[in-house]
């Protein structure tokens, strides 16, 4: 066994991690980043770069679809090429992928370590079974993993995750997705517009990260004229058969079928990485899931050295959110027992479906019933969208009764992604309804529509 000494040991080389690695070492800690893995973060290999590869090449080929209603005629239809589809999606996604790898292999040869971390004690790690790391803090950074529920593992190949699907060397004929949140929401409608014969099954009622019952509602509706979608199935018998699997279901109408799939795409959530860190040799506490406990200002487990950031802790499992965790736990254990509190952004989320869902600001589900207004604009006759063809879309903004304070917003519809950052920025600064109205809005532009829905709440405002 090999033994390294060092100031602060990172452990996960993904977003968070890499973060941490460059705080730390930025505050004058010697660092170690550890990776038992693949280099390449999530978002790069898996998750949001992919999945608008493979959302980009759906959008193209609706696009041409659609393309009569303006006058364009496209005498030959639309076909797709699975395999070139495909090709593109891979061939972008490791383009994506070899950025973060080139800039891990930029890291001092002896800043970095290839192996898996276990737990000894506190701050004393195997890796790999080759080495000893002795550090005097340490980030833990491992991401999380797609969750696969026990009764679906019995379908063997014919199950995948969202992984898998970027791994494709074509399309498949036909994908039973289970999950109607982010992943299943645009994974399954994106290979639904690339002509694979999809639906979409969840449990709980639940339509993406959606709380507010009417937006829901509105969204239910509006996926439901592209392709199938059902957040409260019943689902009954699901077996492997041959090289397909058969799920019998009661339809929204109540009608029992019985269906075969290529594949079911497992889109049910994802589990923190804990799995083989050995924590229970650590002296800290543990959650049901084997996280440590910690604290989401500070990111520090307990009393202890230890600091937790990115999506294993799974306060906000996004990008930037990783980013931010990850330098402030790098900074605090390079400054331990010194410990600042993270400066959280306004919250944002995004989901790159058609229409668009987006939420900022706090969700309709968290603010407290009578203490707020509603501003609604429907996009379906808003000027710009409707030039488009782009006008599905319900908007609901929150107003402080009160103070007149923009609260948040939930939505669906139109460059919702442009809007949601015009948005965050309001919250962020603490803006009132009356200051947002004072912004300018140029004309024409889908923000109109979101002027229509301010002008609603100060009006519900008095």
């Amino acid at each position: 066994m090999n033994t390294i000494q060092i100031d602060v040991a990172v452990i996960g080389a993904g977003t968070a991690g890499l973060a941490a690695l460059r705080a730390a070492r930025a505050a004058g800690s010697s660092v170690l980043l550890i990776e038992g893995g693949d280099y390449g973060t999530t978002c790069a290999r898996v998750g949001c770069m992919p999945s608008k590869l493979l959302i980009a090449a759906a959008e193209s080929a609706h696009e041409a679809r659609h393309a009569d209603a303006f006058g364009v005629r496209l005498p030959g239809g639309v076909e797709i090429d699975g395999v070139a589809v495909m090709d593109r999606v891979r061939r972008e996604r490791d383009r994506f992928v070899g950025f973060v790898v080139r800039g891990v292999d930029e890291i001092a040869a002896h800043e970095r370590l290839r192996g898996h971390a276990r737990f000894i004690d506190n701050t004393t790690l195997e890796v790999g079974g080759h080495t000893v790391v002795k550090a005097g803090r340490v980030v833990i950074a491992t991401g999380s993993a797609a969750n696969v529920p026990p009764p679906f593992r019995a379908l063997g190949d014919r199950l995948v995750i969202n992984d898998d699907v970027f791994n494709w060397e074509t399309l498949p004929r036909s994908v039973a997705v289970f999950g109607p949140g982010v992943i299943g929401l645009e994974l399954g409608q994106a290979l639904s517009r690339l002509g694979v014969r999809v639906r979409v099954f969840g449990m709980s009622g639940s339509i993406g990260p959606i709380s507010d019952p009417v937006i829901r509602d509105y969204a239910l509706q509006a996926f439901n004229q592209d392709f199938y979608l059902d957040p409260a199935a019943s689902v009954g018998r699901m077996v492997r058969d041959g090289d397909q699997v058969a799920i019998d279901f009661t339809d929204r109408d109540g009608v029992a079928r019985s269906e075969q799939f290529d594949y079911v795409l497992s889109a049910t959530g994802r589990s923190p990485n804990v799995k083989g860190l050995a924590l229970e040799n650590t002296g800290l506490a543990l959650d049901e899931r084997g996280v440590p406990l910690f604290d989401r200002d500070t990111l520090q487990c307990g009393n202890s050295t230890v600091f937790i950031a990115g999506d294993v802790n799974n306060v906000l499992p996004l990008l930037h959110e990783a980013a931010d965790e990850g330098k402030l736990a790098g900074e605090n254990a390079a400054n331990y027992p010194r410990l600042a509190a993270l400066a959280r952004r306004a919250p944002i989320a995004v989901v790159f479906s058609d229409p668009q869902i987006a939420m900022v600001g706090q969700r309709f589900a968290d603010l407290v019933p009578g203490s707020f207004v509603i501003g609604e604009v429907s996009f379906e006759d808003q000027g710009r969208s409707r030039v488009m063809l782009k006008n599905r879309g319900l908007m609901h903004v929150y107003a402080d009764k009160a103070s007149g304070r923009f609260l948040g917003a939930e939505w669906l519809g139109p460059r919702a992604e442009n809007i949601a950052h015009t948005l965050a920025w309001a919250y962020q600064m603490g803006l009132s309804i009356e200051q947002m109205l004072a912004m300018p809005f140029y004309h024409p532009v889908v923000e109109e529509g979101l002027r229509t829905a301010l002008r609603d709440a100060q009006a519900r405002l008095g």
